[in-house]
């Protein structure tokens, strides 16, 4: 099962309720407090993160196994938990990046 979860914006401007990830240099708002899921990010020129992901917004569905819903499909990111109830892998399909996101 896929179901949508978000949409993710790259943006250079700063949004009220942003917080920093100083790992990856990246400042990011909550989707879940956004009317329509908006999740805005607005990178730090040193971040290390892929440029397709700093310039192109991308779509995020929750998925029930996401090693198998990685499978055979173009990597961005492997697989990485941003917190203990999540794991989230980024994806390419042709030119747009996909977010897959399994609760545990």
């Amino acid at each position: 099962m896929k179901k949508f979860n978000h949409v993710g914006i790259p943006s250079p401007v700063e949004h009220s309720g942003e917080s920093f990830n100083p790992d990856i240099s990246l400042y990011t708002t909550d989707f879940e407090k956004s009317e329509n899921r908006i999740e805005w990010l607005r990178f730090l020129d040193n971040s290390p993160l892929p440029e397709v992901l700093k310039n192109t917004a991308h779509v995020a569905y929750e998925v029930d196994d996401l090693d198998k819903a990685i499978e055979g499909k173009e990597i961005l990111l492997e697989p990485f938990s941003p917190n203990e109830s999540l794991r989230v892998a980024f994806i390419m399909e042709d030119e747009a990046p996909v977010e897959l996101m399994q609760y545990c």
